[in-house]
């Protein structure tokens, strides 16, 4: 416990801010995600061949996107991208700035789980709500989604999940984080001891998203 009390009271701000940044990346790019991936998953899905909005074009691109972001090792998009942060956020160093390939990338992962949850619904559903006279819209909003909202908030937690673990190299392109931390005060000064901490408080952050998630797509199923 000495140990541990003088390297929360060397490092303890260090740690907080890290995290603060962490959290930041990660709020940011899980809203982009529901805001954007969700809708683009849902596209995908509605455009597929077969799909009850079927449109060739509409779907290729979307899912030409998805297909590309995906493919992508993290460090080397983030790397790639630096010339369009640069032009969007007028910097490429900083968490605001590498916030953005983290945003990327997230949009991509959910709209494919999104998609993929979507596919799961018995097609009787859509059935139902063409022969009811349901337009596009009202067939989303009011079958789909409720249908497949806990399949879809624990499908956003896998995509938090895969984000944290994205997050903690972004340092590499000055964008901080506890990931960043671990490996400039942990690995680079050979702190071990700092290292293996910042990793349980990593792993402790892990836990904890997918319990939260785990017990929130549980409450909202209602099968």
């Amino acid at each position: 416990m000495t140990w541990l009390t003088e390297l929360l009271a060397e490092y303890g701000e260090d740690i907080a801010t890290s995290l603060a940044e962490t959290g930041y990346m990660m709020l940011v790019s899980l809203l982009a995600a529901v805001l954007l991936g969700l809708p683009l998953g849902t596209i995908v899905y509605l455009t597929t061949r077969g799909g009850i909005a079927e449109n060739r074009i509409v779907y290729t691109i979307a899912d030409l996107y998805i297909n590309i972001v995906r493919s992508f090792p993290f460090l080397l998009l983030a790397v790639f991208l630096i010339p369009f942060t640069r032009l969007v956020m007028g910097t490429s160093f900083g968490t605001q700035a590498a916030t953005l390939p983290l945003c990327v990338v997230a949009v991509a992962i959910y709209a494919r789980l999104t998609e993929q949850i979507l596919r799961e619904i018995p097609r009787g559903i859509t059935r139902v709500a063409q022969a009811s006279g349901a337009t596009v819209p009202q067939t989303v909003f009011l079958m789909l989604l409720p249908e497949a909202r806990s399949g879809l908030v624990y499908a956003l937690t896998s995509a938090a999940i895969s984000l944290l673990s994205y997050s903690t190299v972004l340092g590499v392109v000055g964008g901080g984080g506890i990931g960043d931390f671990a490996m400039r005060y942990g690995y680079q000064e050979y702190n071990d001891g700092l290292m293996y901490f910042t990793i349980v408080i990593i792993i402790v952050c892990v836990l904890a998203i997918q319990a939260v998630g785990h017990r929130t797509s549980v409450r909202l199923d209602r099968r």
